[in-house]
């Protein structure tokens, strides 16, 4: 690559990044997705690709298994599956703190399954409308709704789109990975339980029974019973250890093979900006990436010698909070390739990168979609005010997630 390649696709490089970890560009109307497509296409240009080298840089499995996952999720959501939950919640809960530990645990749980910000749209309106009807304070609930998803996310590989895309780099089974990290995150839902309880005493100190109404969850049978199946078959295929992108696109295609919900309604709601944000990423990242170990170039730019599987987690979460995680993941996942037993470098940036999404309201997509959720209900939560809590939940989880981490080394 000659000088003038180098310093003009480091421009592009810098606007693009500058651009995603912003969300736009003051003036024009462009998004992250936007912001990643204009930038790799003027990468492509510049150095002169085809567009069939360009295609080869966009890891398709990996795209391939977010829209798997997103078909699986719009699924279960029309069925009713994610309301069915809610109700379970609304009913058992008693007391504030059990309502608190209920909402923590499910969000955990379940975005370890599907993608955290799946969770979070489907439960934030209603938890607003239960609190509310409760006459509680419906801030520290939704701050534990937004972390737990979070926190919980890391569990495994489909738990959030930087764990895929480190699930595929790696070539680590789900199973492998779920063993190593589901500890981290049944921990760290433990940690933001005690977090948002110590902050909000006031809301949890009082020992109050709640009193909910009756809610009925509508419910599309038929569909519910298939995708439950579906569902079951996809986590046997995980579990077994077959590939997890052709095992999630099974179970897509399986979905896709009905009789009751016309296809357009499910591309409809597929959320195709998240996969031209991907594309563009996996380009601009590629390039990034050989500018950074180009002969010429040797050491200029250099972020990680591998020599510190603290040193990767500290850089990791820094550069989560700068650039956003997924172009965090996409930049320091070729510096862990070529290390040798790297398995725990792999889990060390999926912890690291996920967890340092609860460090400030704009750390994750999770924690805008409950933020705009909730000002559309009416409910304001300000940075400052989830930063209190996210801080110290980082901190907490990060440490935490570093000695297992150590442990396993």
């Amino acid at each position: 690559m000659d000088e003038t390649k180098f310093y003009l696709s480091l421009i592009v490089i810098a606007l693009s990044l500058i651009g995603i970890a912003i969300g736009s560009y003051p003036g024009f109307r462009m998004n992250r997705a936007t912001i990643a497509l204009v930038g790799a296409t003027a990468l492509v240009i510049i150095n002169e690709l085809s567009l069939e080298q360009a295609a080869k840089l966009v890891d398709i499995n990996t795209i391939m298994l977010l829209f798997a996952m997103m078909v699986l999720n719009i699924n279960l959501r029309l069925s009713g599956f994610f309301n069915i939950i809610a109700n379970r919640i609304i009913r058992i809960a008693k007391t504030p703190q059990q309502l608190l530990a209920l909402i923590i645990f499910s969000s955990g749980f379940l975005s370890s399954l599907f993608l955290n910000d799946t969770i979070v749209i489907m439960f934030t309106p209603l938890l607003i409308e239960v609190v509310m009807k409760l006459k509680r304070n419906p801030i520290p609930y939704l701050i534990a709704l937004a972390a737990s998803a979070n926190v919980g996310s890391v569990a495994t590989i489909v738990g959030n789109p930087q764990n895929m895309i480190i699930g595929i780099f790696s070539g680590l089974s789900f199973l492998q990975f779920m063993t190593k990290l589901f500890p981290v995150a049944l921990v760290g839902l433990i940690i933001v339980w005690m977090i948002i309880v110590l902050i909000y005493r006031n809301e949890f100190r009082v020992k109050t029974t709640l009193e909910s109404d009756d809610f009925q969850p509508r419910i599309f049978k038929p569909l519910l019973i298939k995708s439950s199946i579906v569902l079951v078959i996809m986590l046997i295929a995980f579990l077994s250890g077959l590939p997890i992108a052709l095992s999630a696109l099974g179970a897509s295609a399986l979905l896709l093979i009905t009789r009751r919900i016309k296809p357009e309604r499910v591309f409809l709601e597929l959320d195709w900006s998240l996969l031209v944000f991907f594309s563009g990423l996996f380009i601009i990242t590629d390039l990034l990436n050989q500018i950074l170990i180009a002969p010429n170039y040797s050491g200029k730019l250099e972020l990680f010698s591998g020599n510190s599987l603290v040193d990767l987690s500290i850089i990791s979460l820094v550069l989560s909070n700068l650039i956003s995680n997924v172009p965090a993941v996409l930049v320091l996942s070729p510096m862990i390739k070529p290390l040798q037993n790297n398995e725990i470098y792999w889990l060390a940036l999926a912890m690291s990168s996920t967890f340092a999404g609860n460090l400030t309201l704009l750390g994750s997509v999770a924690n805008l979609i409950v933020a705009e959720s909730a000002k559309r209900h009416g409910v304001t939560i300000s940075f400052t005010e989830y930063l209190k809590s996210g801080i110290l939940i980082t901190i907490l989880t990060f440490l935490f997630g570093i000695i297992w981490l150590q442990i396993l080394l």
